[in-house]
């Protein structure tokens, strides 16, 4: 087995590499004068079972490139098997035509990933699991609701805490972590009553002096997870923190987070954390490094994967 990494998230890449007890793989990413990307492994892989941890995350078109050009070099270099080990799979939000001419772009992102010769995906918390369906390969979509889970216990009294669902589409998410959690759930509904005017936030639920867990898969622009802390604020909540799988936190994230009435923000490391992120200080990053390494390891040996969630 032997593992490589692009230049989207080598901390993250050198952590699962800590956990697996393996040196991380000898290669060059680099790119010419006009930003053409050129790739060289440096070592040996004929035979070998080869995984390639890339997120595909800003630049998203580049980092993206960087996995398909290392899928491609290592499969002409004769590896056994290619296990394409992304993080956080950008496009995802581009899983269905949200109006007429408008592209899946997810699938075309799982056609690219096959036919430069990846064998597997293995990827974490996907924005719309049909993706899986996407791809022709054998793809394991791993979940951070155990890391989540793991955290809220060691830092919050259990029989305070109700879980949130910032929408209705994230509430299978959020049940599943109130679930492993044995606590409650609330919704906040978001609706806007006409163009131009600002949304309404409807809190589902009773959150009266409870500390409230927003929990989502992407974090983004940061505005609907503000602005629902502020509404379950109002509705009577103690405190109120996010808990989100991927810190995309573009634009002017960052400064609405950390000026808003959020307690905290946890984002785990699929997308490796800027400057502004590590300084803020309602902001904490948790490792994905151990679930991506052990389920690296299992689908070495040919083990289960599944059961690393029940």
């Amino acid at each position: 087995m032997k593992v490589f990494a692009g230049n989207s998230n080598r901390l993250l890449a050198e952590a699962i590499c800590n956990y697996l007890n393996l040196p991380l793989g000898k290669a060059t990413v680099r790119r010419f004068a006009d930003q053409e990307i050129f790739v060289e492994i440096q070592e040996n892989v004929r035979g070998e079972d080869v995984f390639i941890v890339q997120s595909t995350s800003f630049p998203t078109n580049d980092h993206l490139m960087e996995l398909l050009i290392m899928i491609d070099a290592i499969r002409r270099s004769s590896a056994r098997r290619i296990t394409a080990v992304i993080p956080y799979f950008g496009y995802a939000r581009q899983d269905r035509k949200a109006g007429p001419r408008t592209p899946i772009s997810a699938k075309l992102v799982a056609n690219l990933i096959t036919e430069a010769g990846a064998d597997r995906v293995l990827t974490l918390d996907l924005h719309a699991g049909q993706i899986q369906g996407f791809f022709d390969i054998p793809t394991d979509n791993l979940y951070a609701v155990p890391i989540l889970a793991r955290d809220v216990k060691e830092h919050y009294n259990l029989e305070n805490v109700m879980v949130v669902s910032p929408d209705v589409g994230g509430v299978v998410r959020a049940r599943a972590l109130a679930k492993r959690l044995d606590c409650q759930l609330a919704i906040v509904d978001k609706r806007r009553e006409r163009a131009g005017e600002s949304e309404v936030m409807n809190v589902i639920g009773d959150v009266t002096g409870k500390d409230c867990l927003l929990i989502d898969d992407i974090v983004d622009s940061g505005g609907t997870l503000c602005n629902a802390a502020e509404a379950l604020l109002k509705n009577g909540a103690t405190s109120v923190t996010a808990y989100i799988t991927h810190g995309v936190l573009s634009g002017g994230a960052v400064a609405r987070v950390t000026s808003s009435k959020l307690k905290e923000l946890v984002i785990t490391d699929t997308i490796q954390p800027t400057t502004a992120v590590q300084s803020a200080h309602n902001i904490r990053v948790i490792s994905t490094s151990s679930l991506i390494g052990e389920a690296i390891n299992r689908t070495s040996q040919e083990e289960s994967v599944s059961s690393l969630f029940d």
